[in-house]
């Protein structure tokens, strides 16, 4: 079997940025140390953590009155953080600058007086917080059918955002239905998509139709993890999901010749060397590392624990391996 390891894969810059934060705090206030929603969407990280002694909740009425909270790469809402701030609690905020931006985004528009379209998923930790900051103005939009149903007061004012973890073709053909409906649309000064998100899509794009299987490491509750099953499938290559390679089956592989192999942006390089280790040990393989792009994005961890970071001698950015020793769950 020959395996196509794509490259670009695994952690984006703002992932790193958390898992590293998350490091830090641990060293810095110990357990237990709160976090707000999953730091990132990766079951396998959030069994590591809780190991540690982090607590993640959903509800910041399950955390003390004074304790130290962490928000997720996901970010939040304005009403999450006058909660926070009313419960005394101890912030870090370890949202993904590129979130920031999409929260800034509607906030300036707001004011402006635009409706606001933002296309992506309902439910997601990172569009329940965007739309936080404008309630009222925003509609979500999640599919081209969604775009006949829209009703706004200004045609003429109005602009779309996206989730930053979105599909890039998915977004394409939402986009191209809303001006079809809305001639003046406005987009965003830059595109919202993830470097990290549209790159790997774009790897999985050009390598595809080489393989007869692609398999994505990634959680089912990662967006862009899930959007690299969807990019390949849409060019006709069946495509599985795996949290660890634990839930690997020989069988799946019996007529594959070339195997895609690529993982979400919230994904530790370990589990790719866990799952190119069992796939060795059961099928003559060669691999063959395919960088189309490179990264060199990197984003500082947050203010309070910048100190601690520069006094342990840690790099800016953790590496994707990260965490390294830790035993699959």
């Amino acid at each position: 079997m020959r395996i196509l390891l794509a490259d670009p894969r695994g952690y984006c810059a703002g992932v790193e940025m958390a898992i590293k934060g998350l490091e830090l705090a641990l060293q810095r206030f110990g357990a237990p140390l709160y976090v707000y929603h999953q730091i990132v969407h990766n079951t396998y990280l959030v069994e590591y953590f809780s190991s540690r002694g982090a607590i993640f909740v959903d509800q910041l009425r399950d955390v003390p009155i004074g304790a130290t909270l962490m928000y997720s790469a996901h970010g939040v809402s304005p009403r999450i953080r006058q909660e926070a701030q009313a419960r005394a609690l101890n912030i870090i905020d370890a949202t993904c600058p590129l979130v920031t931006k999409v929260h800034g985004e509607a906030v300036r528009y707001a004011r402006k007086g635009y409706t606001l379209i933002l296309i992506g998923h309902r439910g997601h930790d990172e569009v329940v917080g965007i739309m936080g900051e404008a309630p009222g103005v925003i509609h979500l939009v999640e599919s081209v059918n969604d775009v006949t149903a829209l009703e706004v007061g200004q045609p003429s004012h109005i602009a779309y955002l996206t989730q930053t973890t979105l599909g890039v073709s998915d977004k394409q053909d939402i986009v191209a239905a809303l001006r079809q409906r809305f001639p003046h649309l406005e987009k965003p000064r830059t595109d919202d998509i993830c470097y990290a998100t549209h790159n790997r899509q774009l790897a999985v794009r050009k390598l595809a139709a080489e393989a007869q299987l692609a398999l994505v490491i990634g959680s089912q509750n990662s967006a862009n993890s899930r959007r690299l099953a969807d990019v390949a499938r849409s060019l006709g290559t069946p495509a599985r999901m795996i949290d660890t390679p634990e839930e690997l089956r020989p069988h799946w592989f019996g007529t594959v010749d070339t195997l895609l192999l690529t993982s979400g942006a919230s994904v530790p390089e370990c589990l790719v060397e866990k799952t190119l280790d069992w796939l060795q040990r059961h099928f003559d393989v060669t691999i063959e590392e395919r960088s189309l792009k490179q990264e060199t994005q990197h984003f500082h961890v947050p203010p309070p624990l910048r100190r601690i970071q520069k006094q342990a001698g840690h790099s800016a950015a953790t590496s994707r391996q990260t965490p390294e020793k830790a035993p699959l769950p």
